[in-house]
């Protein structure tokens, strides 16, 4: 018994000294330090943060800086940093009130947004009950603002009661998607850059949110339950009546910008969530836990990625972790996403880097 545990032991230490780069690599497809032999499309991984809880990390415009929100050190909750595409000038640039979450850069540079709760209180917002399982809250609290990318000329962009948050932007700046509980279910609206002229995309009962744009500007993929049966619509409503929603059922769907033409791209009955669009436009990469949707832990969690038809699909990492978030540069030659892969803690996420492979 003592000689297994040695064993065990020993080969949890040569995984760590590895780290995963004592396995050839595929394809020509060299991992790094922290890749998978499996990634054939991921090359020369690397870990961008070392500590705490970091996630969202999206490219700006010129591919040079991601913006991504992260609890580390003294922070009780989330808020904005962003960092040099090497992983070096990390600043935060939110208020450092509240709580943050999902920043996006201006195409040009110009400006940031994000959603803050900070309006409502200097103070980290509550977790939501243990006894309503796993749910995400719906800070009543967020609104969406923008700023310089120094976090400076703060604007804020929504002011209606509610939930307002998930912002992104238009590859040509004009226009910002968002999710808003302002009508009474949780939809994607679109809005002029300025906050102007908000208008609702959506009109299914159910969550839809984490809107992203094509590289074109024409298509808009998003994230959505579809609650069904009097039960699971009671439950939902239920839910939203106390600012939570359970995301164990989400698939992906796409729409035109103007939120005509919505049809399903995944049907796996997985929690399917953080869509973002290859650089042709016609591949959804995301993240699921389709392998083992019933499991207590994140660890099933892995990218893939489909053709916008719902035909093709492919799976992009398979590291025994939590791997989520991703996007890819606007030359579309590297990928960032988060993960919990070689953690120094258990608990924390981190954001990686890894050059594409085709």
């Amino acid at each position: 018994m003592r000689s297994r545990a040695f064993r065990a032991a020993a080969a949890a230490f040569l995984l760590a000294a590895c780290a995963g780069s004592c396995l050839p690599a595929r394809d020509g497809a060299a991992p790094g330090p922290y890749g998978d032999p499996l990634e054939r499309h991921l090359r020369n991984v690397r870990r961008l943060t070392d500590s705490g809880e970091n996630a969202e990390a999206y490219f700006s415009g010129d591919g040079k800086q991601l913006i991504y929100q992260s609890t580390h050190g003294d922070l009780r909750c989330d808020q904005i940093f962003v960092m040099n595409g090497d992983g070096t000038g990390k600043r935060m640039v939110s208020t450092g009130r509240g709580r943050t979450t999902c920043s996006y850069f201006f195409p040009d540079g110009s400006r940031i947004v994000y959603a803050s709760t900070h309006a409502g209180g200097a103070d980290c917002p509550p977790p939501p009950p243990r006894d309503k399982g796993y749910v995400w809250p719906l800070y009543a609290a967020f609104d969406i603002y923008s700023a310089k990318p120094d976090g400076s000329d703060l604007r804020r962009l929504t002011d209606t009661p509610g939930y307002d948050a998930e912002a992104t932007i238009s590859p040509d700046g004009r226009k910002i998607a968002f999710t808003s509980v302002r009508d009474g279910d949780l939809d994607v609206y679109v809005m002029n850059a300025d906050g102007s002229d908000p208008r609702r995309l959506t009109r299914t009962l159910g969550y839809d949110g984490g809107a992203f744009f094509s590289p074109d500007g024409k298509t808009i993929c998003f994230r959505a339950s579809r609650p069904q049966g009097e039960q699971e619509e009671r439950t939902y409503r239920e839910l939203l009546a106390q600012n939570l929603v359970r995301p164990s059922e989400l698939e992906i769907f796409v729409m035109d910008s103007e939120g005509g033409h919505v049809r399903q791209v995944t049907r796996n009955g997985g929690a399917n969530f953080c869509p973002f669009f290859h650089p042709s436009g016609t591949k959804i990469i995301y993240a699921s836990n389709k392998s083992d949707p019933k499991a207590r832990s994140s660890d099933p969690f892995d990218l893939y990625m489909v053709n916008a038809d719902g035909t093709g699909e492919e799976r992009i990492t398979f590291h025994r972790s939590f791997d989520a978030f991703p996007m890819f540069s606007p030359d579309g030659k590297r990928l960032v996403w988060a993960s919990n892969r070689f953690n120094a803690k258990p608990g924390e996420t981190n954001i990686f880097v890894a050059d594409w492979v085709e």
